[in-house]
């Protein structure tokens, strides 16, 4: 038995030894990521994870289930904080950094960025970092970035007596032109704008107009001042006078595709997802979107941001490292050509390593790059009402679509309504 116990112990000092070799330097992370809007998202998620990992051996990425929005994405991170579901990474829409942020849910990035350096060396310059901050905060690194574009059936313009060469500039030129589209039958339908969701679209009518949410100090509402009249009306008039149809958003969508409608106003990030569902039914065009103060019009933002949530430190490193990464220009090289959000990183942009020279092969990805200098914050509103205070804004503009309301009428609604639900001065 001395000698079978002798054995046994010169295995187990052999087999330890063994094992002190073969394990890896570092004991594996595994990182749990939760993005929202699969549709858009998935395959580019899958594509910078598995790069990542190529690169980073000792970290694993695997995906918590995907929401649908935004909105259902901000209420689950919300709802599983502190908890043990709370995943170590999120993507969060821009518009949703202020509500985690006054939770004190995000990790704050500025110490991982003094770190790191100078991050201009890659690709962050500072307007970049700045989508992602809330009140100095660096909350997260922008992800995918994008605004909204015109899309346009050439083939319907055409028809109409348009120029498909010469897409309108104004909103009145639209309306008129969609009105010539509706007129020609045959099922055809004149616009489809984007309204449902979220407040993303009114907003790029609103600051279109040189318009503003709230006041400066965030103690008045303003959305249904002078410029929000203006850009409610243009809803308003796309119903009247160019019989836009009331879509859900997944009927505009098909519509729009199957070759049955002349415009569509919404994301340039579902920009490779209409290519693709278009295929060669007709001659698909791009262009900017109107600005009813073309002088003083600027653009929502909308996309997400790469947010930190680990607490373990082990964590937040390995973390850190794969935020960079998606951000960072790999990242970007596979957002924009996979979805048609505008680039979140200035090397990614400019370098023919990753996007400098897709532009030029694919036109119609250029009006979101051209309408850059625009684009300002997707406008968060405070306290914990956000998703409430925006449903109300849709619900409002949805009034108008459905002829229920006028413009003045649903936008002092949705304004004693928002007054309402905002925190307490």
């Amino acid at each position: 038995m001395k000698h079978f116990s002798k054995l046994i112990a010169a295995a187990a000092v052999a087999t330890s030894a063994l094992m002190s070799v073969s394990l890896p330097a570092h004991a594996e992370t595994t990182l749990t990521v939760h993005y929202p809007m699969p549709g858009f998202f998935k395959d580019v998620m899958d594509t910078i994870s598995k790069k990542f990992m190529e690169e980073n051996p000792d970290i694993k990425i695997q995906f918590a289930n995907p929401s649908a929005n935004y909105e259902e994405g901000i209420q689950t991170i919300m709802r599983q904080a502190g908890t043990a579901e709370m995943p170590d990474l999120t993507f969060i829409g821009l518009n949703r950094l202020r509500m985690v942020n006054e939770r004190d849910i995000p990790v704050d990035l500025a110490p991982f960025i003094a770190k790191e350096g100078d991050m201009g060396k890659l690709g962050f310059s500072d307007n970049i970092l700045k989508l992602a901050q809330v009140n100095g905060t660096q909350v997260g690194l922008a992800f995918a970035t994008s605004n909204p574009i015109m899309y346009y059936n050439a083939d319907l313009v055409k028809a109409a007596g348009g120029n498909p060469d010469v897409p309108p500039k104004t909103w009145d030129e639209v309306i008129a032109l969609g009105a010539k589209i509706k007129a020609l039958g045959n099922g055809a339908d004149s616009i489809d704008f984007r309204w449902q969701g979220d407040d993303w679209m009114f907003s790029a009518l609103l600051f279109g107009a040189g318009g503003t949410m709230l006041s400066e100090d965030e103690s008045k509402v303003t959305f249904n001042g002078p410029e929000g009249q203006k850009a409610m009306a243009v809803v308003d008039r796309m119903v009247k006078e160019a019989g836009m149809p009331v879509f859900t958003k997944a009927a505009g969508e098909q519509a729009f595709v199957a070759g049955k409608v002349g415009f569509a106003f919404q994301t340039t990030g579902a920009l490779r997802n209409t290519i693709k569902n278009v295929g060669g039914k007709f001659d698909l065009r791009t262009a900017e979107i109107p600005l009813l103060d073309p002088v003083n019009g600027k653009l929502p933002t909308g996309g997400n941001a790469v947010v930190i949530l680990a607490r373990d430190t082990a964590k937040q490193d390995a973390a850190w490292k794969f935020a960079k990464f998606a951000a960072g220009p790999y990242g970007a090289s596979v957002v924009v050509p996979g979805t048609g959000y505008v680039p979140n990183n200035e090397l990614a942009a400019k370098s023919p390593d990753y996007l400098g020279d897709f532009y030029k092969q694919n036109p119609l990805f250029q009006a979101g790059l051209k309408q850059m200098p625009r684009m300002i914050p997707w406008y968060a509103f405070p306290g914990g009402n956000g998703v409430r205070v925006t449903q109300t804004i849709v619900d409002n503009t949805s009034r108008v679509v459905d002829q229920s309301a006028t413009p003045k009428e649903a936008l002092d609604d949705a304004a004693n309504e928002v007054k309402r639900l905002l925190p307490r001065s």
